[in-house]
């Protein structure tokens, strides 16, 4: 297939898009490279995409509407998968319109392009965030999902929804894929498991939110991607699936696993938990598996002595 990859250059985005690329499918990456965190390991992840011939990676703005028309319009993808976004619960707080731009108004450029060049499957990441403060536990794909507790959530929420409309009206495969809590190499310096690293090994200091006290369903980004892979082979017309572990652990406990690695503390600052942010995530992945025959594989243990593995080659 002929598949396009946006934000192919980050850590979801250059994983998936090296799978891809290894099982021989010709894969078009797409990516600004913004300065959200340091665009050299962006770069990086670039070069090492680069080692595929059947690779290429295409520097624009999903919100360039223009832009995006032209490339789908050109290069007429199979299917598309779509993780380019502003990620981040606390950086929304401070930035919500631009949160609204890219992942919402930018996933419409992108959803415009599919329809209008027939593109066969469109494969979302949406996120764990939208299921906000729910109380149904573990977290279900029919959870309504309507109170959002931040802009990164309302607009991935509302992107699901318009997948929706554009199903409905246009017949487009839509298929949005809820990752927990990813974590792995390649990871981005902002997320949990990074900055608990550096925490370790270079003294830096972090906030440890309700003293580690909240529950995380941590899931390794082999086991995401192999979801996102799944589900950009099979054309499901509209569906939201769950792609976690189902096996939440302690934050605490994550933090402890990755200090016995190291074998020093990390150096953290008790906080509150902020308002944008839940106690404790876990999915369900009842429907996965059934629809899409998923199954992760990889245990927090495994997957944290890999990200460690692999961290180490990198900072220290």
């Amino acid at each position: 297939m002929k598949i396009l990859v946006t934000g192919a250059a980050g850590f979801i985005g250059s994983n998936l898009a090296e799978k891809l690329a290894m099982r021989g499918d010709e894969v078009v990456g797409f990516d600004n490279f913004n300065d959200y965190y340091d665009p050299a390991k962006k770069r990086a992840n670039e070069v090492r995409l680069n080692q595929y011939p059947n690779f290429r990676m295409v520097e624009a703005d999903i919100r360039d509407r223009d832009c995006v028309l032209k490339l789908f319009e050109a290069e007429k993808f199979d299917a598309v998968a779509h993780l380019a976004a502003l990620a981040g619960v606390r950086n929304a707080v401070k930035y919500p319109e631009l949160y609204i731009q890219v992942d919402y108004n930018g996933t419409q450029n992108l959803m415009d392009g599919a329809r209008l060049n027939n593109v066969g499957n469109f494969v979302f990441a949406s996120t764990s965030s939208v299921y906000g403060d729910t109380k149904q536990i573990p977290f279900v794909e029919t959870d309504s999902c309507d109170r959002p507790l931040q802009p990164y959530a309302a607009a991935k929420r509302a992107a699901e929804i318009l997948g929706f409309t554009y199903h409905h009206l246009y017949g487009l495969n839509f298929t949005a894929t809820r990752f927990f809590t990813v974590y792995g190499p390649n990871g981005r310096p902002d997320m949990m498991a990074y900055l608990v690293a550096d925490s370790i090994t270079k003294g830096r200091e972090i906030p440890l939110y309700e003293g580690g006290q909240m529950w995380r369903d941590w899931t390794y980004v082999e086991d995401i991607t192999d979801g996102v892979v799944l589900a950009l082979d099979k054309p499901l017309g509209y569906e939201i699936i769950n792609l976690g572990r189902g096996e939440p652990i302690l934050l605490k406990d994550f933090v402890e696993m990755l200090e016995k690695l190291a074998g020093q503390k990390g150096n953290f600052v008790a906080m509150p938990k902020i308002s944008a942010d839940v106690i404790s995530t876990y999915s369900n992945t009842t429907k996965a598996n059934e629809l899409l025959n998923y199954h992760p594989s990889v245990s927090v243990e495994d997957g944290v002595t890999a990200f460690w593995n692999w961290y180490k080659k990198q900072e220290l």
